[in-house]
């Protein structure tokens, strides 16, 4: 295929790249060929065509959809690309119109308006950045994982590195030695008074050591948790580092513990040690399961003295919550503390209609979003209060 449309299929290619989805050189040379085979004389088939060769999951169509009708369809793609950069004028607005779009696609897009500038006009010394990114910290604490630009979520990652997880220390079985303590200490108080020789024997006390408990999570990383786990994988390399005693699983459709590959200090080496681990990302999900596989395998060695474990997942299983009920109820009675983080609670109209939803919400003691960095602050709030049974306000009983 020669002339202008294969240098415009890989240019399209390069926008959806640049959006976030993972179309590379084959995908570009794959899409060439398919359409060689269907040919470009209906605008349906070329559509559908690009799709079926770019897309991979059912979660990247809508993004397609609207880089597909900005790119092919509106001959004033570049016109109205810059006019995302200027302020917008608030008045009476038109009944019709279309959605503005996503801040991912519109990144994508910018650079291309940029070379549409002529060569021959002066720079602009003065650089609009106001319609993509917002500097301000509190704003971008308040932003979605998911509806974040590709310079957000590095800046997003820098926040999350410097989180901390605050989980009260408990007290243990071992005894310390303590001038205050409750506890008189016999045998040491014996060997003081044979070293001195006296005739009063001063008592030597001893109190209980107070120690923080393991942290165990379980993170989902279907494809339905893809960007949300990315996010809380930076997270908990965070915590691995600063704290000790911290056990990480993910689960797709198996288990899989990453917990050695996370304590490196390095995070770009840590995560890539976890990519070449984990064989199930972005597939499906099935939480009784891997579950199973936790208590059966796991659960005697991590769940230990008190441990507080960490759910991180929207409760959507492939197996319609087959075992998944006794498997909950089997992980909440070996912890002290069962924390669901659900990214679905960021929508008001949650309700708990999925069978697996069902089927996990009576055996948590905290039903949490988890969608931003703010949501992660109030999860630091939750863990460093005391333990009780709650529930999201906007869940049923």
């Amino acid at each position: 295929m020669s002339g202008k449309l294969a240098e415009n299929v890989m240019h399209f290619a390069r926008v959806l790249r640049a959006a976030g989805l993972p179309v590379g050189p084959n995908k570009v040379i794959d899409a060439l060929r398919a359409l060689e085979v269907t040919g470009i004389s209906r605008r349906d088939d070329f559509y559908w065509t690009l799709a079926a060769v770019f897309l991979d999951k059912r979660e990247q169509f809508e993004l397609y959809d609207q880089a597909f009708h900005i790119f092919w369809r509106d001959p004033r793609m570049l016109e109205r690309v810059m006019a995302l950069l200027l302020p917008q004028v608030y008045g009476r607005a038109e009944p019709d119109e279309p959605p503005p779009p996503p801040s991912r696609l519109a990144e994508a897009l910018l650079p291309q308006a940029r070379q549409a500038e002529r060569p021959d006009e002066a720079p602009e010394q003065i650089e609009i950045d106001a319609a993509f990114t917002v500097s301000e910290r509190e704003v971008l604490q308040q932003t979605d994982f998911e509806s974040m630009t590709n310079e957000e979520l590095a800046q997003a990652k820098k926040l999350i590195a410097t989180l901390r997880m605050p989980i009260p220390e408990v007290r243990t079985r071992r005894l310390r030695r303590d001038p205050r303590g409750p506890r008189i200490d016999m045998r040491a108080s014996l060997r003081a008074s044979l070293r001195s020789g006296a005739n009063l024997i001063a008592l030597e006390r001893r109190s209980q050591t107070r120690r923080h408990p393991p942290l165990v999570v379980l993170c989902d990383i279907s494809g339905s948790m893809s960007r949300y786990s990315r996010m809380f994988l930076h997270f908990l390399h965070a915590i691995t580092n600063d704290r000790d005693r911290v056990y990480t699983f993910v689960f797709g459709t198996r288990l899989t513990n990453i917990t050695r590959h996370l304590r490196h200090r390095d995070v770009d080496v840590a995560l890539t040690h976890v990519a070449q681990a984990v064989a199930d990302w972005s597939g499906g999900t099935r939480i009784g399961t891997s579950l199973r596989e936790f208590n059966l395998k796991w659960s005697r060695r991590v769940l230990a003295q008190n441990a507080v474990v960490l759910m991180i997942t929207d409760g959507l299983d492939r197996d319609l919550g087959h075992e998944l009920r006794e498997q909950m109820e089997r992980l909440h009675k070996s912890c002290r503390r069962l924390i669901w983080l659900n990214p679905l609670l960021r929508y008001e109209g949650f309700e708990p209609r999925p069978a697996g939803v069902r089927a996990m919400l009576p055996h948590v003691d905290a039903f949490l979003p988890a969608h931003n960095i703010e949501s992660l602050v109030d999860l630091a709030r939750a863990l460093s209060g005391t333990p009780q049974r709650a529930e999201h306000p906007r869940v049923a009983a």
